[in-house]
């Protein structure tokens, strides 16, 4: 699932520029059952299926005796909301492993004894936690300095500054009656910025006030 995403677009540009490095472990490799079993049944007679600590353990400890690591995420409705905030504090870290959960969890020994950060991509549940490591990854990779050739471009995205971006156009001026505004054909760069900055509140009122409480 993760193979091909990795190897394309920013995260395959970064990696061949050699701004990060990004390397998938399968936990099944890290199992002594000859069955390469990563689940068994949870205790209390609970539904469904918890990944265990073994494999868990020994694919952290093996990756932690190669270099250190910042954090340890695990990916969990649970966790704190990825944001942009999140999302730049990550990007200036050195080391991230991604734990994937997968079936109904994991065993909470894990979560207690080696998991540093649990971050949830959004309210609701996947079948398993690598749709979110992917998000995470793309969040993350796209604000190391170069991976974007406009490294300006990363820092006006959305949220930012806890506000929407402002509506853009581009070329042309006019199409089929639908006309760019004036004010940002006018080369008049004081009063574009203040165009930008009145339509990026306006926009943040209209669609996410909630941020706007949050600032």
């Amino acid at each position: 699932m993760l193979e091909g995403f990795i190897n394309e677009s920013i995260l395959a540009r970064a990696q061949t520029k050699g701004l990060a490095e990004i390397h998938l472990h399968n936990l099944r490799d890290y199992t002594s059952d000859k069955w390469k079993r990563v689940d068994d049944y949870p205790y209390g007679g609970f539904a469904g299926m918890v990944m265990k600590c073994e494999p868990i353990d020994r694919c952290i400890s093996a990756l932690k005796a190669e270099r250190d690591y910042d954090e340890v995420i695990f990916t969990s409705p649970d966790g704190q909301q990825l944001n942009q905030k999140l999302a730049n504090n990550l990007s200036m870290k050195g080391n991230l492993i991604i734990l994937c959960g997968h079936y109904k969890g994991i065993d909470q020994r894990i979560r207690e004894h080696l998991i540093t950060m649990e971050i949830s991509i959004g309210d609701y549940v996947l079948t398993g936690g690598e749709l979110a490591a992917a998000v995470i990854s793309d969040a993350i990779v796209r604000l190391v300095p170069g991976v974007i050739s406009d490294d300006q471009s990363a820092l006006s995205d959305c949220f930012q500054d806890d506000m929407l971006s402002a509506p853009i156009y581009t070329r042309p001026a006019d199409y089929k009656g639908w006309k760019v505004p004036e004010i940002l054909l006018s080369g008049n760069e004081a009063k574009i910025k203040d165009w930008e900055i009145e339509q990026s509140i306006e926009r943040t009122k209209l669609l996410r006030p909630d941020l706007l409480e949050n600032s």
